[in-house]
């Protein structure tokens, strides 16, 4: 049996960082992680090739080469995907399918022979018996949950990990809390299940020996859902791990704002190597916090808690929101002060959705209030809002004109690189320089330096960090990129933003 497995392209969006990636000559951000696990539950005599769109084309001879072709996508790839499928049946390919997208939005892809929803350590086993019998289903469901110490090691052997910026594991799935607008606890549940320190130190060292990231990815939706576990088992082998190589490199990943609550956490994962974290800030709006259900942002200060992460060692990327019933036309300028005190450099910022399986999406399907198709850019929504769509949208491009601005990105920068750095580890992070890391610097400077925008704060911003903070070079490095790549973004959103308002 000759297996195809198929990742659709991710669209430009702020996380796909396209610009980004090829400053510093990488094709993706981080690979396809769950079809790398869905090789490993396949018999072991089916033959497997994995092609990610977002590295390389798809040729016909591997389609042609295929029995079967497994696509594995995200809400945010729907057009992609679609795309995809239509190709394969050109060459009536059967085609199965899974992964957050399909489970929750089947019905909109008539063209698939075989869906394998849910989590995939549950169904697919059972397809797989159903065609060795020789009588598979169109339709594979579950209401139970994996147990992820069952869960296979990924088959890294299928990809080029050069060719990404990030490697990526999975430590846990669910998260306890329960936001009206997220489909984490709709797909996984709101008891987070763990894998063992050991499956994830073999994961590890499984990436290390297939190339070298500059970064590793914890691909959880909230890495502290489970504490106990993380403190008493996860950072503790991560520790370790880190001492026994010197050149690992550092960790990324998503958690929640009450982690500034526990010393103690942040400290282990300081120690363990997690200097990147998302977190859902959402809204300075307690009345929108309380409103979708974002309980575990209230009661607290907000700016204090970022500014607390930060000088811990933290690089923070906070997620934003507006578009909320109760959010009234100062929201805009409200956000735009936040991340500008906070001197989170990373910000990104989203019109609401509602997505399919999420109590927001039940909610506003009874009150006659969605738009379809749906549309998981970052400056669409699928919601007929209380607040006057152009008020909305002029609001939104406020913020982006703002925060994406050449200064005011090199304002945050500075602001966070004059007190970032400070904090002591006994196991820092080290790089091992290359003449990639040369031409990755050159380009840098040529794209941001030379032909960029913002040019002038670059240079202001690589040079001031230089003489007053030396250690903080590599991140003004990063910032400086970052110049680039939200120029683009902001470039793409104002051709959206004149065809919303020509409508």
């Amino acid at each position: 049996m000759n297996i195809l497995l198929l990742y659709p392209e991710m669209p430009d969006t702020f996380w796909a960082m396209k610009q980004l990636m090829r400053i510093i000559s990488k094709r993706s951000s981080y690979p396809p992680l769950g079809l790398l696990t869905v090789s490993r539950l396949l018999p072991n005599n089916w033959k497997k090739k994995l092609v990610d769109l977002n590295v390389t084309n798809l040729k016909t001879a591997d389609v042609e080469w295929a029995d079967y072709v497994f696509i594995s996508a995200m809400n945010v790839q729907a057009e992609y995907a679609k795309k995809a499928i239509l190709f394969c049946k050109r060459f009536n390919k059967k085609i199965v399918v899974g992964g957050p997208l399909f489970t929750h939005e089947y019905e909109k892809f008539s063209e698939v022979d075989h869906f394998i929803l849910n989590e995939a350590e549950i169904t697919l086993p059972i397809f797989i018996n159903d065609i060795s019998n020789g009588n598979p289903q169109r339709y594979y469901k579950t209401g139970e949950f994996a147990d992820l110490t069952q869960s296979p090691l990924p088959d890294w052997d299928l990809i080029d990990m050069n060719k990404y910026a990030y490697a990526i594991v999975q430590y846990s799935r669910g998260c306890p809390y329960h936001c009206d607008f997220c489909d984490v606890t709709a797909l996984f549940g709101r008891k987070p299940r763990t894998k063992t320190s050991f499956q994830i130190i073999d994961e590890l060292n499984l990436i290390l020996l297939s190339g070298s990231p500059e970064m590793i990815l914890f691909a959880d939706d909230n890495l502290i859902g489970n504490r106990r576990d993380l403190k008493k088992n996860l950072l503790p082998a991560l520790i370790e791990w880190r001492r026994r190589n010197k050149y690992a490199p550092g960790f990324a990943t998503q958690v929640t704002i009450n982690l500034a609550d526990d010393e103690e956490m942040m400290n282990l994962m300081i120690e363990a190597g997690f200097r990147h974290i998302f977190v859902g800030i959402e809204s300075v709006s307690a009345e929108s916090l309380e409103d979708c259900k974002k309980t575990q942002n209230l009661r607290r200060d907000l700016l204090e808690n970022v500014r607390l992460l930060q000088q811990k060692g933290f690089i923070v990327t906070g997620g934003f929101i507006v578009g909320f019933d109760t959010d009234t036309d100062k929201i805009f300028d409200d956000q735009i002060d936040f991340i500008q005190n906070s001197g989170i450099v990373m910000a990104t910022v989203n019109v609401l959705k509602a997505p399919p399986g999420t109590d927001l999406n039940k909610k506003l399907r009874l009150e006659n209030r969605l738009i379809e198709p749906f549309d998981f850019d970052e400056n669409k929504t699928n919601i007929v809002t209380k607040m006057d769509n152009m008020v909305l949208y002029n609001g939104y491009k406020k913020i982006l004109d703002d925060i994406y601005s050449p200064q005011r990105v090199y304002s945050r920068a500075s602001q966070f690189l004059s007190y970032y750095g400070n904090h002591r580890t006994e196991n820092p992070i080290k790089k091992e320089l290359t003449y990639k890391d040369a031409i990755t610097l050159s380009k840098i400077i040529y794209y941001s330096g030379i032909m960029g925008k913002g040019r002038l704060y670059f240079w202001r911003l690589f040079i001031g960090t230089f003489v007053r903070n030396r250690k903080n070079v590599f991140q003004a490095l990063l910032f400086g990129a970052l110049l680039f790549q939200f120029q683009r973004l902001h470039e793409k959103f104002m051709i959206s933003y004149y065809q919303i308002a020509e409508s």
